[in-house]
């Protein structure tokens, strides 16, 4: 997996990485050639005391050094640049990718799994690419370069590299194999982590109204505790593999002196050869411990990789359009026609045999008990979720067929949980119309019954709004949500449960100004209270995700019980009629 990530990401750098192996290359070969210049100054010049030869081939070793410094340090310039342009792109391929995903992908996932995936996963990914371009690179060429040199000083010592690099290999392997399980665990503990801190900050004022810091601070520790642990445990294994390859290195440079010894009393080998050789053998060691160091990176981000292609590897359930529709008549003519939806794997669908027209100029309302459906029905026209059965028609084309920037336009959404994102009063309201003016700004404000806080908020359409909408209060952030909405200018106005946040008399009075600005529009509201659609043209009750009843309020107060039934949980006869 992990190399199917590089060779796809990696593909539009195969310039620069041939640049990094070929000046990876040229250092090494530097920096092999350099223990034969010194062996040759050692037998040929130290030895034979003589100063102009050692002058000489002192300058070659100096100039070699400052080819093989410039050398390297180009590569690690140019490995750095293309790590940190890995990690830029599969960022961005797995941030494009999760915004295509629907609701149901999302929710698959967890909100805290891919902010993981997005952040950490890659750059365990990026800082592997990075050890590879900068060090790994010249691994190879230097571990088998340095054989070679060592077979040109003393073939018959070189013997010993037959027992001592396959000693390495088994080593390697034998604690690699034992630390891909472990870090796999180890990334699924972070996303636990990162998913009870993510509710318990979105939470902090249930977990203090209900005096649950101690609950909340056992869960969190247990968490963190489960991470601790199997970190340690990988990082046992992790402090295993260096002083093991440590232990190899010195027994083997003892075992070469020990040999070379005698090889050297009896006249067989000199002793320049021998320090060219011991310096051979920690370049190949040295190769080794390099290599050893990706593969103790390997394992978490090979786990990493599969989990970034569990992303990337993920087809929406929205599927954009092949001949996608760019064009509308602007009617706002709305209409849900034996629409069936189902989740995944459910015995029973959600919604079944729906069908619902909303006409421009008029205020459809949908009611029904917790459960019934409602928001549901209402994500299936902006596409949240895509019907499993019939269609959903705007201006008689499916919305499956239409282009989505066009059915955003033609579609303004105000959801359940209203978000507002960071950035200012005007930014978040430009959201859907980015060359809105302030005019148009505060003309939705009016309507939206939020001009008065606005103004009264430092820098009015410039006040900061926390992430989320952290600083204004919940009736507040609905009545923002409207403005953003309104803002848009659409055909179609979705309104899910948009004013259960409002007192009774701002509810009144935003409906009433909204009854004049979306005079020309189709109006779909869902709502728990039954004062807020209890006015509306139709109204439509949903039991169970059937229609079981249609028409005025009067209409069915007088004939059906459903409908009757959760209108008098809230009011009296009298306030019914």
């Amino acid at each position: 997996m992990l190399v199917r990530l590089f060779r796809v990401f990696l593909r539009p750098y195969r310039a620069d990485i041939l640049k990094i192996v070929a000046l990876q290359l040229v250092a090494t070969l530097g920096t092999l050639y350099l223990p034969t210049l010194n062996a040759d100054i050692i037998d040929d010049g130290v030895i034979k005391g003589d100063t102009g030869y050692i002058l000489r081939l002192g300058g070659v070793m100096l100039a070699v050094t400052v080819l093989q410094i410039l050398c390297a340090g180009t590569a690690v310039y140019f490995g750095a640049r293309t790590a940190m342009a890995l990690g830029r792109d599969i960022r961005a391929a797995v941030f494009d990718r999760v915004q295509s995903f629907s609701a149901r992908e999302v929710g698959h996932f967890g909100a805290p799994s891919l902010i993981t995936r997005t952040t950490n996963d890659v750059q365990q990914v990026q800082m592997l690419c990075l050890m590879a371009f900068t060090l790994v690179v010249a691994a190879p060429i230097m571990c088998v370069g340095g054989i070679i040199m060592a077979l040109n000083q003393d073939v018959p010592l070189s013997s010993l590299l037959l027992a001592i690099i396959p000693a390495l290999g088994i080593l390697v392997t034998l604690i690699v194999r034992k630390m891909r399980p472990i870090f796999r665990s180890m990334q699924e503990r972070i996303d636990n982590v990162n998913r009870i801190m993510r509710e318990q900050i979105t939470g902090i004022r249930v977990v203090r109204a209900f005096v649950r810091d101690e609950h909340e601070q056992r869960r969190f520790g247990e968490a963190s505790q489960d991470l601790f642990e199997t970190a340690v445990r990988g990082g046992r294994l992790m402090s295993l593999m260096f002083p093991s390859v440590m232990f190899i290195v010195n027994i083997s440079s003892v075992a070469v002196v020990w040999f070379a010894a005698h090889r050297i009393d009896s006249g067989a080998m000199q002793v320049g050869a021998l320090t060219a050789f011991l310096s051979y053998l920690m370049y190949i060691l040295m190769s080794v411990m390099m290599a050893t160091f990706m593969f103790m990176m390997m394992p978490r981000a090979e786990v990493c990789a599969e989990r970034i292609d569990e992303v990337l590897s993920t087809e929406t359930s929205v599927v954009p359009p092949a001949e996608p529709v760019t064009e509308l008549p602007r009617r706002g003519h709305l209409e849900l026609r034996d629409v069936e939806f189902r989740f995944p794997g459910a015995e029973e669908p959600v919604l079944r045999d729906i069908d619902l027209a909303a006409e421009p100029g008029r205020t459809t309302a949908v009611i029904g008990s917790t459960g019934s459906g409602k928001s549901t029905l209402l994500g299936l026209v902006p596409r949240l979720f895509d019907v499993t059965g019939g269609q959903v028609l705007v201006d008689g084309v499916d919305v499956r067929d239409l282009d989505p920037a066009l059915l955003a336009r033609a579609i303004g959404y105000v959801p359940q949980k209203p978000y507002l994102f960071a950035g200012t009063v005007a930014s978040n309201l430009r959201y859907g119309n980015p060359d809105a003016t302030d005019e148009e700004l505060w003309h939705a404000l009016r309507t939206a019954q939020a001009k008065d806080f606005v103004e009264q908020m430092e820098g009015g359409l410039e006040a900061p709004i926390g992430q989320g909408g952290s600083n204004v209060s919940g009736g507040q952030r609905q009545r923002l949500s409207i403005a953003r909405a309104l803002v848009s200018k659409p055909e179609i106005y979705l309104f899910d449960d948009s004013f259960s946040a409002l007192d009774y008399a701002t509810d009144a009075r935003l409906r009433a100004a909204l009854g004049r600005e979306t005079g020309e529009s189709t109006v779909v509201i869902v709502a728990q209270r039954v004062s807020t659609i209890r006015d509306a043209d139709r109204i439509v009750v949903l039991d169970e995700g059937r229609v079981v009843g249609d028409g005025t309020h009067h209409e069915l107060m007088a004939g059906n019980d459903t409908y009757r039934e959760i209108v008098l949980s809230q009011l009296t006869e009298a306030e019914a009629a």
